[in-house]
């Protein structure tokens, strides 16, 4: 069983099926958190959620979602707010990348795909979760980008 900093704490970790998000999940799973991890694929969920078992005995909370869905991001609040009451961290980490190439060349439905994900999406998160983070008694909200 993980006791750490975050035993007792519930946190939501979005992107994290893979790379930094997966690697937060993991270390907070070790730190004692209650995990709720988003990310768009099931199957990637599932492998993550069978790590997290073995690390701390408890299972995650999934979330297959599509984050540019943002009344869904409305719902994920209330659920949290019904479920847990409060949220003690936000880690807005799902990202979308665009082609490499010089910003003549980037297609205005691509530019906007990575808005909508980027900044919208962390935009909305915040909004829903805010006032779950003010519950909390130490809340914090931690946007990775790059």
């Amino acid at each position: 069983m993980a006791e750490g900093r975050l035993k007792g704490r519930i946190a939501l970790i979005t992107g994290a099926s893979r790379g930094i998000g997966r690697a937060v999940a993991l270390r907070f799973a070790k730190e004692g958190a209650h995990l709720i991890l988003t990310a768009r694929t099931q199957g990637a969920l599932e492998e993550l959620d069978d790590e997290i078992q073995e690390i701390s005995g408890e299972s995650a909370t999934l979330v297959p979602v599509d984050l540019m869905d943002f009344d869904t991001i409305d719902q994920m609040g209330a659920a949290v707010f019904d479920r847990f009451k409060r949220l003690d961290v936000l880690v807005g980490n799902a990202g979308l990348l665009t082609s490499l190439t010089p910003m003549a060349q980037v297609k205005p439905k691509d530019w906007e795909r990575v808005m909508a994900l980027n900044v919208t999406a962390n935009y909305r998160l915040l909004r829903s979760f805010d006032p779950l983070l003010r519950m909390s008694d130490a809340g914090r909200a931690i946007f990775v980008s790059s």
